[in-house]
């Protein structure tokens, strides 16, 4: 009984382990989408000839070890099973030859006068314009056509290694496979020209090409189509003497070919009244067909190849389509982030300028505390500094670790303690504005600190009765470490830029947590603050704005928030907001058909916080991944150069945001590595926000774990204590 007890417990910790060793679907699929977006953006690099490419040419060598019969021989060389042998045409037979593509211009123009005119030709094809336009080769092959391998990236043989060349060779006769269904034995090296210039570095590589099954076809007239010359001289240099056979070189793709074509369409019926015939190779030869049908794997190989390189250029295509419109949203956002939070600034500092009568009535404060007790005796006591008559309402929601105790025990007056059972924040909220006895009220964070105005200068606006609710200017108070000092640009800039923006076009998305004041009454009109989303200060704002109240920004009321100090409780904190402004949107989406106050926010706010807080910033990364892979595969320069130009715009922001809210510029050092690090993981948690949002995920409440190293402040900045490395202990 008791080994097949053991056997018993170890399957199910064996079970258990598997099911602790499973990753999420909301994590798995963001990092299979960004493997299979890397794999297609590679793979149209390498089509693109981005990747792999060697543009070396060979310079002349010597060729004392070129066979004197092949030197003087024919075009068509063949070196198959050990044989040294070459071939020529026969007299009046032409078989014209077109090098470099197929092209989506030219190719279909050149196969429309070879129809037109019943004649033949050889299309040597490169794979990397074959896998892009399949269809083009499949139309050469029914039309009567031969193609060959032309190399898949039209490299210089004679600098490759024999691995590399059969890697060539294969994946050109993936491509022809995968268009056609077809194999070819024919084989023209890139750069090569007529036989007598075959020397000692290109004649090996004709040697191997012949061992591997190809037969190798140069030419011995060039109509040197390429340079342009003019239709007369290209028909000149394409006419051989004497009646005799050739194999004429022309190009269908590589630039502009409007002259091989016209060329083409007199060449054809003149040469052909002269009683010349314009054949594929194997039909002047009067050999077998060079190409033979492929079936079974190989055929499917080849089709996937072609499928999955149509798929990496319609992905690649997109994807700049959406670089296009985040570099667009990027700037646009900027522009107005310099233009309206400016506005918003002067508008504010003007001399004179008040929102009405001095607002002096007293103010409620309710500070929703769950296991604040690190904190909850520096933010109280920040609250008794207050320079406007205020009431102190603390409602513990349910606390394990004596928060209530701490308050009751401060014995302070105008402090008191409501006690519920766990509930979540926007139920302890509504507890607090339950037990409130004036109209005004601040809400704020148990990990925050106000400065002794922050109150008086947050409830001031509501001297103007539109006002419904007015969101303060929370700063970072924990900024001495870098983390730190990465969301404290990321506030200045990114949050309070933003605010006075939204504050000009009457759209504020959020009234932060940390530091916001409401009219009750507006609250009650709403139904106070709502659970329906992880982001209830969001979901409340956009409920205001919907009831046609103002919301606007206090950038003199300060509070100095506890932000994150490590990576995961950072996660935890940016996916429950991301999370939570998806839902509030989605929530108010019936906004965009509704009339009055809350059509315009539909039709105005949603569409610029969704573009500038979803879209934009799910987006944003395909400026990493397109600077990344320009960087590694070119051109590195004008990427470097138009990268370091987006951070310039960037820093711009960043410094006049810093200067409208007066903090020091030094924190702008650790600027270019924010971009680098702090904002990747920002795209990933969004990322993944969005992949819970679209998988039907729940996402719950996550407590943050608190220090308490920002205290109560004595002047326009916090003091900070010191810290044990105990109390930055991730969140578990």
């Amino acid at each position: 009984m008791a080994p097949r007890t053991r056997r018993h417990r170890a399957a199910i910790g064996a079970r258990d382990g598997s099911r602790r060793r499973r990753v999420p679907m909301r994590l798995l699929l963001p990092v299979l989408v960004l493997v299979a977006l890397i794999a297609m953006l590679m793979l149209r690099g390498y089509v693109h000839s981005e990747i792999l490419a060697d543009h070396r040419i060979q310079p002349e060598a010597a060729a004392d070890r070129v066979p004197e019969k092949i030197i003087d021989g024919g075009p068509v060389i063949d070196t198959r099973g050990g044989r040294t042998a070459s071939l020529r045409v026969p007299d009046h037979h032409l078989v014209l030859t077109f090098d470099d593509g197929p092209d989506p211009t030219w190719t279909p123009k050149v196969l429309d006068v070879l129809k037109k005119h019943h004649a033949h030709a050889v299309f040597f094809v490169t794979g990397t314009m074959t896998s892009r336009y399949p269809d083009l080769v499949k139309r050469m092959v029914d039309e009567g056509h031969e193609v060959g391998l032309h190399t898949f990236n039209h490299p210089d043989l004679s600098y490759q290694s024999k691995k590399r060349i059969d890697w060539e060779l294969s994946q050109n006769q993936l491509a022809i496979t995968g268009a056609a269904g077809i194999r070819t034995s024919l084989f023209r090296p890139p750069y090569s020209s007529f036989a007598d210039a075959m020397d000692n570095k290109s004649w090996p590589v004709t040697e191997y090409i012949g061992s591997r099954g190809y037969i190798t076809v140069v030419n011995n007239t060039d109509s040197e189509d390429w340079k342009k010359p003019g239709v007369d001289e290209i028909i000149r240099r394409a006419t051989p003497h004497h009646g005799k056979g050739a194999i004429v070189l022309m190009h269908d793709s590589g630039g502009d070919r409007h002259q091989t074509v016209q060329a083409l369409d007199r060449f054809l019926p003149e040469l052909q009244e002269r009683g010349y015939r314009f054949d594929n190779l194997t039909e002047a030869l009067g050999a077998p067909s060079a190409l033979t049908p492929v079936s079974g794997v190989d055929l499917w190989k080849g089709k996937a190849w072609v499928l999955l390189v149509r798929a990496a250029d319609d992905i690649t295509g997109v994807l700049v389509v959406g670089l296009a419109v985040i570099g667009t949203l990027v700037i646009g956002r900027f522009v107005l982030m310099l233009l309206l939070s400016g506005a918003h600034a002067r508008r504010v500092r003007r001399k004179g300028f008040s929102w009405g009568p001095p607002v002096t009535e007293p103010v409620s404060v309710i500070v929703p505390a769950y296991n604040e007790a690190k904190c909850i005796e520096n933010t109280v006591n920040s609250l008794m500094a207050s320079q406007h008559a205020i009431e102190v309402i603390v409602v513990d929601d349910g606390s394990t670790d004596g928060t209530a105790r701490i308050v009751e025990a401060m014995g302070l007056p105008n402090v008191r303690v409501v006690r519920q059972l766990n509930a979540g924040k926007p139920a302890a909220l509504n507890r607090g504005l339950a037990n409130a006895r004036y109209d005004l009220v601040v809400m704020m964070d148990g990990d925050t600190v106000f400065e002794p105005a922050t109150v008086r200068e947050l409830v001031q606006p509501f001297a103007d009765p539109r006002v419904g609710a007015v969101a303060g200017n929370a700063k970072v108070g924990n900024r001495d470490s870098l983390i730190g000092a990465w969301q404290h640009i990321e506030y200045v800039m990114g949050f309070n830029l933003d605010r006075r923006m939204y504050d000009i076009l009457r759209c504020m998305p959020t009234i932060p947590g940390a530091v916001g004041a409401f009219r009750r009454s507006a609250l009650e009109r709403i139904g106070g603050m709502s659970d329906d989303t992880l982001a209830e200060d969001t979901d409340v704002t956009m409920a205001l704005h919907r009831d046609g109240w103002r919301v606007v920004y206090a950038e003199n009321a300060r509070a100095w928030t506890e932000a994150p100090e490590s990576v995961q409780q950072l996660w935890s904190q940016r996916y429950r907001w991301s999370y939570g402004t998806m839902q509030a949107i989605w929530k108010h989406r019936r906004a965009l058909v509704e009339r009055g106050p809350s059509g315009r926010f539909g039709r105005v706010c949603l569409p610029f916080v969704s573009l500038f807080m979803v879209v934009a910033p799910l987006l944003a990364p395909l400026i990493d991944v397109f600077l990344l892979y320009g960087v590694v595969f070119g051109p590195t320069q004008k990427t470097v150069v138009a990268w370091l130009g987006v951070l310039a715009i960037q820093a711009v922001c960043a410094a006049y945001a810093f200067r409208l809210d007066r903090e020091r510029m030094t924190h702008l050092i650790s600027l270019p590595l924010q971009q680098i690090l702090y904002r990747q993981l920002m795209y990933v948690v969004l990322l993944q926000s969005w992949i819970t949002a679209l998988t039907g995920g729940r996402l719950r409440w996550q407590k943050l774990r608190r220090t308490g190293v920002v205290e109560a402040p004595g002047g326009p900045m916090p003091r900070q204590r010191a810290r044990s490395s105990s109390d930055r202990r991730p969140v578990a």
